[in-house]
């Protein structure tokens, strides 16, 4: 689309320091003061700061709407006309001001974040009012960029420019993505648009023609704003993003005027939604004696959704000077109503009041976040110089003086990414595991090598304390028959005759000399047999001792291999704490797709409660589930943790001493509850008995009200509605009731026991055992799902009682009358609500049809409203219903002639 009078220049937004954005905060700058001969006032906005981006808690930061003021140069036509006239405005961009003349000799100050002369090119308009913005939206915030301006003054031009012909023609729109695309990763982020126009007070998609009424959805949470019918595009690079805005602008709606050749007659509307991966901080994982262990648990991983808003409004136009007539006259009001409504918005909030009228236009519906919120405004006001429009001029003016007024509280938006965390979870146990293999099979290496090696040494030196043994044997046993064998020869040799006889005399030397001399080498010779033996009694005990330090040895061996199997023991426990860790993950997970999934139905849905279709209804309510199938067919996610963890698991975890485990058992347990395939392998393997026990035994609501909603889905069963009957889980229930004060635990008990009443075999136990007076307790509650869920139950037991009086097995009053529920039933025959009107208009009828009731329901007043029944219902089969009971009936035919009824 053609851009509006040629180009249009930008300015910087003023700053107190030269600081970055991301760190420092922005504050208006005071202007001088004026002398008193200037003749002009200086109109100043309210000083505030401009919160820092580099906040990254939850905690809001005040942040001020920032205008800049952009100055369009004369086109041809103003040359001409105005050539001998000066602008109307007069530009001081070094002080951030622009003056505005009344006439010759006066004229009005007034002072903004920026000041953009007409020679100002379009890098440094999108880097003083843009970037500051889209770096914002990159740290998690949300943030919007609007052009406010007469038309024909280049709001455009400046916003949606492709710059096709000339690169650095290109406007905000096109920049804002290049540094998006930049910043961001493309495995863990990602990048969806949506571009919109607000065509006659209808929002359409620019992107497919055919969606062209599109509504606006607001959290009653959180008063967040979005438009779920609208066509996203996920964007990869910068050419698929300029063929979805050349797409957008072709459909654009413009016309032309006197002001404008190219006018564009609808609000434009370009949303950015960015989604960012980050990590949250690291915690060590420490071991039982306190000390810190060697696992670590992951970073916690974070996704920040943050959504830039570029919104190129209409110009505001005078009828008389722009010249629209017929249809134009009819797009000129729209937009003129709009923008009025946006600026009485603007007053509000600057002058803080308690009311702001967002609902009085879809366009302030739409910046409701942006003016008063959570998101990081800058606003561009356009002007042009000419001083035949001086008016619109001024009014721009003064909108951006009050804009400027307006402060937002900025907030990140962070939540947890479950999915992510699991995984690296699962991929850390995968590493655990392999790890500890190969520990495993390296220590039972290493002990069998020690054993070996033991074994070896032992042998070896058994081996030589043998050999040396037997030599030294050998050796003493040699040396005893020498010395044997001499002392043989020397006692032969002396008993032999010696005598010696000189001079006829013996010699005294003789024998007795001898006999001393072999004594004492006898004695010589033992003496050195005991220092030869003693020597070897201390070899042997040597070798002894060398044997005594083997066998320790070895005994030490088997003590490393007991010390091993403990440390295998300790990696054994910590594997099955993070096993139980990853169960609590995934039902966690679970937990957040269900909660994610319910919102999505609740939001799709038209109308709260429960649908019926039909008189039947004892039909149970909708079952909120996980789909079947999901993917390419693959498994739902309880299904395939059914199948991984095992249902006797899960229901042990319900006994969990930790809270936090019970609670995430019992939601998973609830879920699967939900499914009709899963209820009879629950109730064979107790999990009703748990369930009821956990109404019985914990106080925590959480808990309560999740067990009662997994009870609910069992009693949609006819075979369980007896075991849970059987069980006393009618007086729990009823206990429950009585204790709650959550509108969802009602509403779930209430569910539970309306799914009971439609049983015709327990109707008299229920009804002993306090199911009646438990239900008309609930309605003290008030709320609209609550008391449907009681009407479905009164109608399901009137329906069950009208079936046995027919048959013949029951006779007598209702039970339902006299337990007190008949002027409930009057009171609410004509609620707003449809799903409690329908049941309770069904229960009127149902009660009906017995003579034995009349009575009492003529004296409690519901004659009458089964008169409005059967004349105004909006269900046919209903007032049909109620007709023939009115006609069958003797007595209340005979009341209506009385009160003179005409039927």
């Amino acid at each position: 689309m053609a851009s509006r009078n040629g180009v249009a220049q930008r300015g910087a937004v003023k700053l107190d320091r030269p600081v970055s954005f991301r760190t420092s905060s922005f504050k208006s700058r005071l202007p001088p003061s004026q002398s008193p001969g200037n003749g002009s006032a200086v109109r100043r906005s309210s000083p505030a700061l401009f919160g820092s981006a580099g906040s990254k808690d939850d905690h809001a930061v005040p942040g001020r709407v920032r205008v800049a003021v952009r100055l369009r140069p004369r086109n041809a036509e103003e040359m001409v006309a105005d050539a001998d006239f000066a602008d109307c405005v007069e530009l001081q961009p070094e002080l951030k001001r622009l003056k505005l003349r009344k006439n010759n000799w006066d004229l009005d100050t007034y002072e903004f974040d920026d000041v953009l002369t007409e020679y100002a090119s379009q890098k440094r308009v999108y880097e003083v009012v843009a970037k500051p913005v889209v770096e914002s939206v990159l740290d998690g915030y949300n943030g919007t960029v609007m052009a406010y301006g007469q038309t024909g003054t280049g709001k455009t031009f400046t916003l949606g420019r492709l710059g096709e012909e000339d690169t650095s023609d290109r406007g905000i729109m096109v920049r804002s993505m290049e540094d998006i695309l930049a910043d961001i990763s493309p495995e863990t982020d990602s990048i969806s648009v949506s571009y919109l126009q607000l065509y006659m007070e209808t929002l359409q998609d620019l992107l497919d023609p055919t969606n062209d009424n599109i509504p606006i959805v607001e959290d009653p949470r959180t008063g967040d704003v979005s438009v779920p019918g609208a066509t996203i595009v996920e964007i990869k690079d910068q050419h698929s993003f300029l063929e979805l805005l050349r797409c957008g602008e072709a459909h654009r709606i413009a016309a032309n005027t006197k002001l404008n050749t190219e006018s564009s007659r609808s609000h434009a509307i370009l949303m950015v939604q960015v989604k960012r991966s980050v990590l949250g901080r690291e915690d060590d994982v420490s071991s039982e004696n306190g000390d810190p262990s060697h696992l670590t648990k992951p970073f916690k991983p974070l996704v920040r959704k943050s959504k830039l808003v570029v919104v190129d409004l209409a110009g505001s136009e005078r009828i008389q000077k722009s010249g629209s007539e017929g249809h134009m006259l009819e797009e000129a009001k729209c937009i003129n109503l709009s923008l009025s409504a946006l600026g009485k918005c603007i007053n509000s909030l600057a002058e803080n009041s308690a009311h702001v009228p967002f609902r009085d236009s879809k366009l302030t519906r739409l910046l409701k976040d942006s003016f008063g919120g959570s998101a990081r405004t800058s606003l561009i006001v356009t002007i042009g110089p000419s001083p035949r429009h001086r008016g619109e001029t001024a009014s721009t003016i003064l909108f951006g003086q009050r804009a400027m007024k307006v402060e937002n509280m900025l907030k990140i938006k962070e939540e947890f990414d479950y999915k992510s965390l699991s995984r690296k979870l699962e991929i850390q146990v995968d590493k655990l595991i392999a790890e500890n293999e190969r520990q495993h099979k390296a220590f039972e290496d290493e002990v069998e090598r020690i054993n070996l090696e033991s074994q070896k040494r032992i042998s070896e030196v058994e081996r030589n304390f043998a050999d040396a043994l037997e030599k030294e044997r050998l050796k003493c046993q040699m040396d005893y028959m020498e010395a044997v064998k001499e002392l043989e020869e020397k006692l032969v040799s002396n008993q032999k005759p010696n005598h010696c006889l000189v001079d006829g005399k013996w010699n005294g030397e003789g024998p007795g000399l001898s006999v001393s001399k072999e004594a004492t080498e006898l004695q010589e010779l033992l003496q050195n047999e005991i220092d030869l033996r003693k020597m070897a009694e201390e070899e042997l005990k040597n070798l002894k001792g060398q044997l005594g330090l083997y066998t320790q040895s070895e005994a030490g061996g088997d003590a490393e291999i007991l010390k091993l199997h403990k440390l295998l023991e300790e990696e054994a426990q910590q594997k099955k704490k993070l096993e139980e860790e990853i169960i609590i993950l995934r039902s966690q997970l679970l937990q957040s797709n269900f909660e994610a999934e319910q919102m999505r139905r609740c939001l799709d849905r038209d109308g709260s409660g429960n649908g019926f279709t039909g008189l039947d209804s004892s039909m149970p309510p909708v079952r909120n589930s996980y789909p079947k199938d999901i993917g390419n067919g693959q498994k739902a996610p309880v299904s395939t943790l059914f199948e991984q963890v095992g249902l006797q698991k899960i229901l042990s975890l319900l006994e969990s001493e930790d809270a936090n485990v019970r609670i995430h058992a019992v939601k998973v347990v609830a879920n699967l509850a939900a499914e009709e395939a899963n209820q009879k392998r629950i109730v064979e393997a107790g999990g009703l008995t748990s369930l009821l026990m956990l109404l019985r035994s914990f106080e925590d609501e959480t808990v309560r009200r999740v067990a009662a909603g997994a009870i609910a889905n069992l009693a949609m069963n006819e075979a369980n509605q007896e075991l849970i009957m059987a069980q006393g889980g009618i007086s729990l229930l009823a206990t429950t009731a009585a204790d709650a004060d959550d509108a969802q635990t009602l509403r779930m008990v209430a569910g539970a026991i309306a799914n009971l009443c439609g049983n015709d075999k327990l109707q008299t136990k229920l009804r002993s055992e306090g199911g009646i007076k438990a239900l008309l307790g609930i309605v003290r509650c008030g709320h609209p799902d609550v008391l449907s869920q009681v009407a479905r139950g009164i109608a399901n037991f009137a329906k069950c009682e009208s079936r046995a009086c027919t048959q013949g097995i029951k006779s007598g009053r209702s039970l339902l009358i006299q337990d007190g529920a008949l002027p409930w039933i009057v009171q609410n025959a004509n609620d707003e609500a449809a799903p409690i009107r329908r049941h309770i208009e069904l229960a009127l009828c149902h009660l009906a049809q017995h003579e034995v009731n009349a009575k009492d329901m003529i004296s409690g007043g519901a004659l009458w409203e089964l008169v409005r029944i059967s004349r105004d219902c909006s269900r046919e089969d209903i007032r049909s219903l109620a007709h023939r009971t009115l006609n069958s009936s003797p007595t209340f035919r005979a009341e209506m002639r009385r009160l003179r009824i005409d039927y």
